[in-house]
């Protein structure tokens, strides 16, 4: 006879290897892929998103994305092949058009809406891919980092694995609404961002910011905060959509910009797929 404990052993070894049930989102995504698999350029735009959930699934960075929007012929297209392939009225032909012809729209609106996929499935709100946060580890060089607004670290641990010393903190405020702060990749400080900065601008040169809620002030008193610190050399990095999707008003109006070659470098890998336009700045 199995004791109770050999059987949770078990039952814990059955769980850890069973196989990732797919979302209804990724599974319809899936069946999408099958009915296109004869037009490759909308192929890979399934198969890019279907990998980015892969990678974030498990608790790695994803690359990044194309634009997520179907080509502009791709209904005619399809059209003439199907009229190519079918006599006129064959039951079959008029079958696929309506197959393609439902999917279509339905197949639009799911990449245009990965971005909310991946807020409501791993509350991650900014795209955040790997050559993204080599590019930025590469601009921070030897320099601490403080991360206020962490959510579930995603930058940390991203900047951590390339060797950055990184401080993730967040108040974990969000916790009982969405994903935040329920699907950490790495242990993520409880101090809210005013808290962090009083404790951490000592011993870091920068501080990061991402996509900073668009009616809470919380930004521009980030902002004042570092521009009284004793610390002159603290700067803050920013990622987010200027008078847009994230941040106060008053904080986009307050920040001064530093332009330079290594921002528009680390923007190189932060292309927008979708139609929020977030960039990475560098304010003081």
């Amino acid at each position: 006879m199995i004791s109770n404990k050999k059987k949770k052993q078990l039952l814990k070894k059955k769980r850890a290897t069973a196989p990732k049930q797919e979302s209804g989102y990724i599974a319809k995504l899936q069946n999408y892929r099958e009915l296109f698999n004869d037009y490759p350029d909308v192929k890979f735009l399934i198969n890019n998103v279907i990998e980015a959930d892969h990678l974030v699934g498990a608790g790695l960075l994803p690359q990044e994305l194309p634009q997520l929007i179907l080509p502009n012929d791709i209904q005619d297209r399809i059209f003439k092949d199907i009229d190519a392939k079918f006599d006129k009225g064959d039951p079959k032909g008029d079958k696929l058009w309506n197959q393609f012809s439902d999917a279509l729209p339905d197949l639009d609106k799911m990449l245009r809406s990965f971005r909310d996929y991946l807020e409501e499935t791993y509350g991650m709100w900014a795209y955040i891919s790997a050559p993204f946060v080599k590019s930025l580890a590469e601009f921070i060089g030897d320099n601490s980092v403080l991360e206020i607004m962490a959510g579930n670290g995603y930058i940390s641990k991203g900047l951590k694995g390339l060797g950055v010393n990184v401080y993730p903190t967040d108040n974990l405020a969000w916790t009982s609404e969405n994903q935040t702060g329920k699907h950490q990749t790495i242990p993520v400080e409880k101090l809210d961002a005013l808290a962090a900065i009083d404790k951490y601008q000592s011993q870091v040169n920068y501080i990061i910011m991402s996509w900073s809620p668009d009616k809470d002030p919380i930004d521009y008193q980030v902002l004042q905060a570092i521009r009284k610190a004793d610390n002159d050399q603290l700067k803050l990095i920013v990622i987010g959509e200027k008078n847009g999707a994230t941040n106060s008003k008053k904080f986009w109006e307050a920040a001064n910009y530093t332009d330079s070659a290594e921002i528009a470098k680390i923007n190189d890998h932060h292309k927008p797929f979708d139609l929020i336009k977030d960039q990475v700045y560098l304010v003081h």
